[in-house]
């Protein structure tokens, strides 16, 4: 039986602009099968969604969290509804 996909919104905040944080995460949704997004926001706060296994996301998260860059001081988590025409993971532009 596989697993179920799932999708997550999170809010980061700490020292997550300006660190690669974006496409370090980029890189790990692609190499673990997840789609999703991720963007800047002007308050110096990243949002994210994730979709694929709980596994997967979690390792994702965890990937950012083992950076020398990456300071997450806070996490805000949400779960929405799965976006089945979503098979990427995306930068958003952050032109505000």
């Amino acid at each position: 039986m596989s697993e179920p996909v799932l999708r997550r919104r999170y809010r980061l905040f700490g020292a997550v602009q300006g660190v690669g944080l974006r496409w370090r995460l980029r890189h790990a949704a692609e190499t673990l099968g997840l789609a999703g997004w991720v963007r800047n926001e002007p308050d110096g706060s990243v949002t994210l969604e994730l979709q694929g296994t709980e596994a997967g996301i979690d390792r994702a998260l965890q990937t950012l969290e083992q950076s020398r860059w990456i300071r997450i001081e806070r996490l805000e988590q949400s779960s929405v509804p799965p976006a089945p025409e979503e098979r990427r993971f995306s930068v958003l532009d952050d032109r505000w």
